[in-house]
C-alpha cells in the first residue's frame, strides 16, 4: 500500500470529501482484484496520523507489532468472552492486567479487564463503583431513596457524563467541580459541592479524578483527592485513559503520585504507547468487589475458578483480542523504549514552548502536566481573535499540518498533541515560519491589533 510507505507524501487531514451513497454500492458479484483500488482510495481520504505533521489529536501512530498484533488476532478469531474460546489468550489477559496493576502501585488483590475504548472503561469502573457504594446488589437504582451523585472536573471526558445516563443518576448528577489556573480541579470547591450535596439529602458516592485531560493534558491533584474521597468515604476513579502512560517514565512518573491509592483506573495504551484502535483497559484496587459488582453467569459457558470467563465479569460479552497486540508491543519497546518515547515527547514540548516564548504576539494557556499544548494569537478582541484562529487553523492544513481547534475557556485555540515519534525539530521550524508568515499578512497589519 503505497499510501501507507509514503505517509509524508500526503496532508495529515487530506480535503473533506463528501461521497454519493450509491459510491458505496453493494455489487451483486465480488470484484476481486479491484478492492485494492478501493484500498488506496480509503487511504487517501482518511485522517493520516502516519504523517510527521500529525499532531491533532490523541492519536498515535500504531506500532509494527501491534499492526501485526491485530492481524493476527483477526486470523485466530478468538474470542475473549471464555476461557474455552480463547485459552491462551484469556491467560494472557490476566497476566498483563496483574502486571498493569503491579506498575500502577495497586494492591496484590487488584485486576481488572480490557474493553473496546475508554468510555467502556470508564463506564464499568462507575457501575462498580455504584455497586458497590450504593449498596445495590441488582444494580436497580429505582428504590433508591437518595439522588446518587458523582464528582468530576469540569474539564472531565465526556464518557463520564454518558455514564450518568446509561447508570441511571442523570447528566444532572454528574457535578462538574471548578478547576485551578491550570486546569486541575480545585479541592475547596469540590469540598464545597459534596457539603452542598449532602445538605440537600443527595447520596455522594464517587469522585472522578482525570490524569490527562482532553484539551490541556492536566492532572487533578490526585494526593488531595485520595484524602477527600476518604474524608467522606467515596470512590475514587481515576480516569488516566492518556495521562497513564506515565508510569513508564522515572523522570515523570510521579505526576501520578497518588494514583496507587485509587479505587479504580481506566487506562489507554491506544493513545502513548502506539498501539492500534481500541485497546483499553480499566484496573480495580480489589478484583473480588469488581466481580460481585460485576458477574453475571452465562448457562452456555464452562464454568471456571483460576481464570474465570471475561466476558461475565465485564460490560462487553463478545469482544477482540485486543491484549495480543498490546502484549507484542510491548515485547518490541520493552518498559525501557516507552521510557523513551515519552522523554522524546517531553522534549519537543520544550522545543515547542521555546518557539512560542520567541513570538510576543502568542500566547499559551497552560503548560499541562503531559504533551499538550494549547496556544494562540493575542488580539485585543477575544471574538476577532478566534476569527483569527480558524483562518489560522485552515492555512496549516492546507500546508499539510493537522492540529485541533478546541473550545477551552469560551475560546478557540490550536492544540497540539506531541505523540509524533516523527515530529522533528525542523519540522516544527518550518510550522512556525507559517505561522508567523500568517501574522504578518493576515494579522500585524490589521488595524487594531
Amino acid at each position: 500500500m503505497s499510501s501507507l510507505s509514503k505517509a509524508n507524501d500526503r496532508p495529515a487531514l487530506p480535503p473533506f470529501l463528501k461521497f454519493d451513497i450509491d459510491h458505496f454500492r453493494i455489487p451483486l458479484n465480488g470484484i476481486g482484484d479491484k478492492i485494492t483500488t478501493v484500498v488506496e482510495e480509503i487511504l487517501e481520504s482518511s485522517m493520516n496520523p502516519a504523517s510527521a505533521k500529525y499532531m491533532g489529536h490523541m492519536d498515535s501512530i500504531p506500532a509494527l507489532w501491534s499492526i501485526v498484533g491485530d492481524f493476527i488476532a483477526s486470523a485466530m478469531n478468538n474470542n475473549m468472552l471464555s476461557l474455552e474460546m480463547s485459552p491462551y489468550l484469556t491467560q494472557l489477559e490476566y497476566a498483563l492486567i496483574s502486571q498493569f496493576a503491579d506498575f500502577f502501585g495497586l494492591p496484590k488483590n487488584a485486576g481488572g479487564v480490557m474493553l473496546s475504548g475508554g468510555t467502556l472503561s470508564n463506564l464499568q469502573a462507575l457501575t462498580v463503583a455504584r455497586n458497590v457504594k450504593l449498596g445495590l446488589e441488582n444494580g436497580n437504582v429505582a428504590g433508591l431513596k437518595k439522588q446518587p451523585v458523582i464528582f468530576c472536573s469540569e474539564y472531565a471526558h465526556a464518557s463520564l457524563f454518558k455514564a450518568g445516563m446509561v447508570l441511571g443518576f442523570g447528566l444532572e448528577n454528574v457535578i462538574r467541580v471548578k478547576t485551578d489556573a491550570a486546569s486541575r480541579m480545585d479541592i475547596d470547591d469540590l469540598k464545597k459541592n459534596i457539603s452542598v450535596c449532602l445538605a440537600e439529602g443527595k447520596f455522594p458516592f464517587a469522585i472522578v479524578a482525570t490524569a490527562g485531560t482532553t484539551i490541556t493534558g492536566s492532572i487533578d491533584p490526585l494526593e488531595d483527592l485520595v484524602l477527600v474521597a476518604r474524608r467522606y468515604n467515596l470512590w475514587l476513579h481515576v480516569d488516566a485513559i492518556y495521562g497513564g502512560a506515565l508510569i513508564f517514565s522515572e523522570k515523570h512518573r510521579d505526576r501520578l503520585n497518588g494514583i496507587q491509592k485509587a479505587d479504580s483506573i481506566s487506562f489507554n495504551p491506544q493513545k502513548w504507547m502506539f498501539v492500534a484502535k481500541t485497546c483499553s483497559m480499566v484496573l480495580f484496587a480489589d478484583k473480588n468487589a469488581m466481580i460481585s459488582a460485576m458477574q453475571i453467569s452465562s448457562p452456555y459457558m464452562k464454568d471456571q475458578t483460576d481464570f474465570r470467563n471475561l466476558g461475565e465479569i465485564s460490560v462487553q460479552g463478545t469482544r477482540h483480542a485486543d491484549v495480543l497486540k498490546l502484549y507484542l508491543t510491548m515485547l518490541s519497546f520493552g518498559r525501557n523504549g516507552f521510557s523513551a518515547m515519552i522523554a522524546h515527547s517531553f522534549a519537543v514540548k520544550e522545543n515547542f514552548l521555546v518557539l512560542i516564548a520567541s513570538r510576543k504576539y502568542l500566547e499559551v494557556c497552560t503548560t499541562g502536566d503531559t504533551n499538550i499544548i494549547c496556544f494562540r494569537i493575542a488580539v485585543h478582541s477575544p471574538a476577532e481573535g478566534d476569527r483569527i484562529m480558524e483562518k489560522l487553523y485552515d492555512i496549516l492544513l492546507s500546508k499539510g499540518y493537522f492540529l485541533s481547534l478546541p473550545i477551552y475557556k469560551g475560546r478557540s485555540w490550536l492544540r497540539c498533541v506531541l505523540l509524533n515519534p516523527f515530529l522533528t525539530e525542523s519540522t516544527l521550524v518550518s510550522l512556525f515560519e507559517h505561522i508567523d508568515a500568517f501574522y504578518s499578512t493576515a494579522v500585524s497589519n490589521t488595524k487594531g491589533y
